[in-house]
């Protein structure tokens, strides 16, 4: 009983909320701390700027999908798309056709028009914009990866360093009563906790946007090879 006394006396005694876990921390504590933190608010602006973008890119494509097969011509198509600089899709297609009306202006100029040299011309158009376009898309994701992988470790630093506290403290008191032990490793484990707290969404989301980013460019690439297909089949009949 009397053990069970002591015991509650020091847990009223010591507060272990977060603040006073963060203000009771020495320098390199606090620095880790600080440091998850900012990785945890700078991970879930990416997270939710990224799910935001490919909501949007979804419901982009699906337009897009919705006017392209609409039985226009490709140059009613390239008025219609040509506006709309927010979809990776349409910026590909115009990208394409935009090469084509060069190549067409130009043959008429000075040699006949070669079906091969308008091919490649179109197709590394179209490579160029969906570099550009994956390279924007998936702008500050590694960091998403990076908090993932880095975030556990930080937060174990800061444990270490807290426990070795937790024993100066008690070197120096010469006492291992809870009241010299706890707070430290209190601190100590709070580190670790924080660093769990940045890495499981940190890698839940990375995955989940990155496998999501892989079907979208896997669209994007099917529908090169296919608008490529329908185009030159076209231009093969006149």
């Amino acid at each position: 009983m009397e053990e069970i006394t002591i015991a509650g006396n020091i847990a009223e005694s010591v507060d272990f909320s977060m603040l006073s876990l963060f203000l009771r921390a020495d320098f390199v504590v606090k620095s880790v701390i600080v440091i998850l933190i900012i990785s945890s608010l700078y991970s879930w602006n990416i997270i939710i700027a990224k799910l935001l973008r490919l909501r949007q890119l979804k419901q982009m494509d699906k337009e897009f999908e919705d006017i392209f097969w609409s039985g226009n011509s490709f140059e009613d198509l390239y008025e219609t798309l040509n506006f709309n600089k927010l979809d990776p899709k349409s910026k590909i297609f115009c990208a394409a056709i935009s090469e084509w009306k060069k190549s067409k202006s130009l043959s008429r100029k000075e040699m006949p028009l070669s079906i091969s040299f308008l091919k490649d011309r179109m197709h590394r158009s179209m490579i160029v914009v969906f570099n550009k376009e994956s390279e924007v898309i998936e702008k500050n994701l590694t960091f998403l990866a990076t908090a993932g992988s880095t975030a556990p470790f930080i937060g174990l630093f800061g444990t270490v360093w807290g426990i070795m506290n937790s024993f100066k403290s008690i070197a120096v008191a010469q006492n291992t009563n809870l009241s010299i032990v706890a707070p430290g490793i209190a601190e100590a484990l709070f580190a670790t906790a924080l660093g769990l707290f940045v890495a499981i969404p940190a890698v839940v989301a990375y995955n989940k946007i990155s496998s999501d980013l892989s079907k979208y460019f896997m669209s994007l690439e099917t529908f090169m090879d296919e608008f490529n297909t329908i185009f030159f089949r076209q231009l093969e009949k006149k």
